[in-house]
C-alpha cells in the first residue's frame, strides 16, 4: 500500500465531519446548512473509503458512490424547496 496510512484519512474525515457539524449548529442560513451537511457527508464518505482501503474490500467505495448520489439529490430538492419558499419573502432564516 502506497501513500499515507488509513489512520490519517480517518483523522481528516473526523475533522471534516466536525467542521460540518459546527456549520450546521452555528449558522442559520439554509444554504450554509445544506453545504455543511454536504461537508459532513464528504467526511463520512472519506471514512468509508479509508476503511475499504485498509481492509482491502471494495464495498466501502461502492457504498460511497450510493451515498454521494443520495446526497446530491437531497441537496438539490432541499435547496429548491427553500428557494421557492423564500422567493417572495425577504427572510432567510432556517428556523422559520
Amino acid at each position: 500500500m502506497h501513500g499515507p496510512d488509513a489512520g490519517w484519512y480517518i483523522v481528516l474525515a473526523g475533522m471534516r465531519f466536525a467542521v460540518g457539524a459546527i456549520g450546521v449548529l452555528v449558522r442559520r442560513s439554509p444554504l450554509i446548512i445544506l453545504l455543511s451537511v454536504e461537508i459532513m457527508l464528504n467526511g463520512a464518505n472519506l471514512a468509508l473509503i479509508a476503511f475499504a482501503r485498509h481492509y482491502g474490500h471494495e464495498d466501502g467505495q461502492i457504498f460511497t458512490i450510493a451515498v454521494m448520489a443520495r446526497a446530491a439529490s437531497k441537496d438539490v430538492s432541499g435547496l429548491g424547496r427553500k428557494v421557492e419558499k423564500g422567493r417572495g419573502h425577504g427572510e432567510r432564516d432556517a428556523d422559520k
